[in-house]
């Protein structure tokens, strides 16, 4: 389904259109003294960052004094990805690149595929762009069929695996979306989470107007270093460093950047994916056995390749209210387009963890 721009998804019937709110984030539901909560809010891995790496950015504070030179890490960037360091573009995070793509691509009819992270939209709004949305449906387990695009859409984003909804498409699909005259964005964020990458298209330099976005900061627990990167064409690659300051990646991000490229930490990342890909098995066994008030299972996006779930229930909202109160924190789910307050996000934990959240995920539909 394709919205208009300005347009917004409908809401509860006879009321006005509900509009999302773009800019809240899994960080808002452990912010203060909801810090001491167990966080399956924010899809940062636990346990993380390895003392390997604390170790190797502690070492890069010694060059503080000197302007930051990303050189190096651009080349490992490269290295891994079997591309020329031209094609890559370091950024503070995955977010600023959304931010420059708004301000640098001159798009007339820019789309944003729906429902995913809503930070793209958010940059593009910002930027005075009208979005329109492409809103994937539950009737087809919010897969995209590349006919669904409008096809004089110039600016195509889409998330791949999608955060919410931790499906991965096809990266067949998502290829027939490409066409001269078009960028289209994928971001990648949680591409390093699903074991094999092999949906992947950071690698991929025959499709016209391509640009994939990468993200360190999820699997390597770097989210206040602020690290990621952009893969494109040499030419979209400079149109973008035109739009970033002068030095815009720290010193210290930039020693994380070429330190997670090494060989020794994609072996580490891989194996990190086939365990997330395990206790996800775990936590959506778990949630088969749960039973809503009137004897329901809870129902759950499938399948789920991302490092978190979708889930639907009745009474959501109060279900985490709830929970919040046993001692667990979950992403709400009504602030990303398409979706609306019956749906909350669970991110991947241990066994452990997972045991004693649906314990109380249990008790909070009981109650």
């Amino acid at each position: 389904m394709t919205t208009p721009p300005s347009a917004a998804p409908a809401g509860i019937p006879g009321s006005r259109p509900y509009e999302p709110d773009l800019r809240h984030h899994g960080d808002a539901e452990v912010r203060g003294a909801d810090a001491a909560l167990t966080d399956l809010a924010v899809n940062v891995r636990t346990g993380t960052p390895p003392a390997w790496l604390k170790a190797r950015i502690a070492a890069s504070l010694d060059g503080l004094a000197a302007y930051p030179d990303g050189g190096p890490a651009r080349a490992a960037v490269a290295a891994r990805h079997g591309l020329p360091p031209e094609r890559v573009l370091l950024t503070a995070g995955a977010a600023e690149a959304f931010v420059l793509i708004a301000r640098a691509v001159r798009a007339r009819r820019p789309v944003v595929v729906h429902p995913q992270f809503t930070e793209p939209e958010a940059a593009l709004r910002d930027a005075g762009h009208p979005v329109e949305r492409v809103l994937l449906t539950e009737r087809n387990g919010f897969r995209l069929t590349a006919s669904e695009v409008p096809e004089t859409a110039d600016l195509v984003i889409i998330g791949n695996p999608t955060n919410p909804t931790s499906v991965l498409h096809p990266a067949a699909e998502i290829a027939r979306l490409a066409r001269p005259g078009r960028t289209l964005v994928v971001d990648e964020a949680f591409m390093d989470a699903v074991p094999g990458e092999h949906a992947s298209l950071a690698s991929r330099t025959d499709l016209p107007g391509l640009v994939v976005l990468r993200s360190l900061t999820k699997t390597w627990g770097l989210a206040g270093l602020r690290i990621g990167y952009v893969l494109a064409a040499p030419e979209t690659i400079a149109d973008l460093e035109r739009a970033q300051p002068l030095w815009p990646v720290s010193a210290p991000a930039l020693a994380a950047a070429e330190a997670c490229s090494e060989p020794a930490a994609l072996a580490e990342a891989a194996e990190a994916a086939r365990q997330i890909a395990a206790d996800r098995d775990h936590l959506l066994a778990r949630l088969a056995e749960i039973r809503t008030p009137d004897g329901r299972k809870i129902h759950v996006t499938a399948p789920a390749e991302g490092p978190f779930v979708l889930i639907r229930l009745p009474d959501a909202a109060a279900v985490r209210t709830r929970l919040r109160t046993l001692g667990f924190a979950v992403r709400r789910g009504d602030t990303f387009p398409g979706l609306g307050p019956e749906w909350l996000r669970l991110a991947v934990r241990d066994r452990t963890t997972t045991d004693r959240f649906t314990e109380a995920l249990s008790k909070a539909l009981t109650d």
